[in-house]
């Protein structure tokens, strides 16, 4: 079978290819670049749990280290702290001063009315610099013997056949590339996406920022700030509004929101707001602080109409473009990448599943449609200035509980999608049992205890092409696994995981949210939860099985041996 061919060298890009490889699928890599990325401080990105424990699982690079996990974060408005997030706690507490005391001849934040403190007892966003991340991605790569990269290779055209995909590039030579599947990573102009005639409909420039990394020391040490109306500026939509994200090592990311248009912003103006926003916060002079860089990021709001033409998928911003609020679009793309990689793995293994591969636009492009709607559902009423609802009490902290939503990956705004409603979902069974989690969203991550008997996280079980069964069963910890796989419904579980119509793995965890004693999950490659079955029901787990596959497979076509370019 031929290897995949993904047109684009950035995060999504290889990130699918990672995956791709731990499925034992090889595939090669269309870089237009010169395989290496332009340091730039001011480009960062924010990961959630979810989308930085997937990539640290496939580079196996612990990306805390090359970030910043955030301490907490807090929202102000004008002199007010209106809400703080503690991670690592839970809980919610009223708010009366910061936890943080302001330096000497500073004014200080006082906590308002209606101020928070909020216990998170997940795990913090990581903001890292993007060739940071990109370059760590680049690294696992060249030590994977089944993704091939091929630098300065500018694609220009696309031929599909019944049993693959050609790809022409141009640059240093002239090359033909044929694989089994083509994705499209290559960002929002993508050439994929125009080569399939594929509409990208939205919003062009949603929100501007001008943006500045730089090092300097801040009165909230290690946490994440979004500042609204501060009172040195009355301007731009809203009065204003600044965000500050750590990065490290004493490294800043402010990006200021600028009024609606295109004014030029120049870089005298960008030094001005950086000496008097430090200034602002300080209570008194400018501090000293080093700039590092600078930069203008314009959010956009599109959509492609297809994600999938043939043997022709989309991935990532070459999908779709989002990002107002403080959310953020490389989230939706890794997610992208980590939904079509075990379908992808699954057809080019053992034939083509086309419902499955169809379920890959049903899923994420549904997802993605849903966020933005939120997003344009609540622009008005954060960004529409003093009109009525400005007036209405409490209506600023509404206001601020949407933007940390979007700013911390929560809500309607910036949580992970479910897919509740995917083709894949199975009929509900009679024994589906309630969990905390429902169905079609992601698992809550569990020590579990593997077939050889080792102790590990279930998320480290993720992404290796097959479904994982588990088995909710108290008091299996202490026990040996000689005693524990044969004993009670160990045997029966066993049986009816290996009569499944794809291979499974059979775990067992001590416990898991919301779940009684003997319940038994079945859950996707990527970590979704597809059902909760009340003890061993080998029919019900079977039907859920087979719809989580698409349904019946199609009967394979005849396909030959892994080529390169011709």
């Amino acid at each position: 079978m031929d290897p995949v061919i993904i047109v684009g060298a950035g995060p999504v890009g290889l990130t699918l290819a990672l995956a791709l490889a731990r499925q034992e699928v090889p595939s090669v890599v269309l870089d237009e670049g010169p395989g290496k990325d332009e340091q730039r401080l001011a480009r960062t990105v924010v990961l959630n749990e979810d989308t930085a424990a997937l990539l640290e699982r496939l580079s196996g690079v612990p990306l805390s280290r090359a970030g910043c996990r955030w301490a907490g974060w807090r929202s102000m408005r004008r002199k007010q702290v209106m809400r703080q997030v503690r991670f690592g706690q839970t809980g919610f507490d009223e708010f009366d001063e910061p936890d943080i005391p302001p330096r000497e001849g500073s004014k200080g934040a006082r906590g308002g009315p209606d101020a928070v403190v909020e216990g998170s007892a997940d795990l913090p966003p990581l903001h890292i610099a993007q060739h940071v991340l990109t370059a760590a991605l680049r690294e696992a790569i060249a030590g994977e013997r089944l993704v091939k990269v091929a630098v300065e290779s500018r694609l220009d055209a696309i031929e599909q056949e019944k049993s693959g995909v050609t790809a022409h590039t141009r640059g240093p030579k002239s090359t033909w590339w044929h694989g089994s599947y083509l994705v499209g990573c290559d960002g929002p102009r993508s050439t994929v996406r125009k080569l399939q005639d594929i509409r990208f409909p939205g919003r062009t420039a949603v929100e501007r920022h001008a943006v500045a990394a730089l090092r300097a020391e801040l009165p909230w040490p290690g946490e994440a700030l979004l500042h609204r109306m501060p009172p040195w500026r009355t301007s731009g939509p809203s009065g204003g509004e600044i965000t500050a994200r750590p990065l490290g090592e004493g490294v800043w990311r402010l990006d200021w929101l600028l009024p609606p248009g295109k004014d030029l912003v120049t870089p005298e103006l960008l030094v001005a707001r950086v000496r008097e926003t430090l200034a602002g916060w300080t209570g008194g002079s400018t501090p000293p602080y080093d700039l590092l860089d600078t930069g203008v990021h314009t959010v956009h709001h599109r959509l492609a109409r297809r994600w999938r033409v043939g043997r022709v998928f989309l991935a990532g911003d070459a999908a779709h473009l989002l990002g107002a609020l403080g959310t953020q679009g490389l989230d939706e793309g890794l997610r992208d990448a980590d939904n079509l990689a075990w379908k992808l793995a699954l057809a080019w293994h053992h034939g083509p599943y086309e419902a499955l591969l169809d379920s890959y636009q049903a899923e994420r492009r549904a997802v993605v449609a849903a966020r933005l709607r939120a997003a344009d559902q609540v622009l008005p009423l954060l960004r529409g200035g003093k009109g009525l609802r400005s007036y209405v009490p409490g209506s600023s902290r509404g206001h601020d509980a949407l933007l940390a939503d979007g700013h911390l990956g929560r809500g309607a705004l910036g949580a992970p999608g479910a897919y509740s409603d995917s083709p894949l979902m199975p009929p509900r069974a009679a024994a589906e049992t309630p969990v905390d989690t429902p169905p079609g969203t992601q698992v809550v991550d569990v020590e579990v205890t593997a077939e050889d008997g080792s102790f590990v996280p279930l998320r480290d079980r993720l992404g290796r092409g097959a479904m994982l069964v588990v088995l909710i069963a108290p008091g299996t910890g202490v026990w040996e696994r000689k005693h524990w796989m044969s004993a009670g419904l160990m045997p029966r579980l066993a049986a009816a995981v290996s009569a499944l119509p794809r291979p499974a793995e059979l775990l067992v965890a001590e416990a898991y949210p919301g779940a009684a004693a003997h319940t038994v999950l079945l859950i996707r490659p990527d970590g979704y939860l597809v059902t909760a079955l009340s003890g061993v029901r080998p029919a019900d787990l079977y039907t859920a099985a087979e719809a989580t596959l698409g349904g019946a497979k199609q009967q394979p076509e005849t396909s030959g041996a892994a080529a390169s370019p011709r």
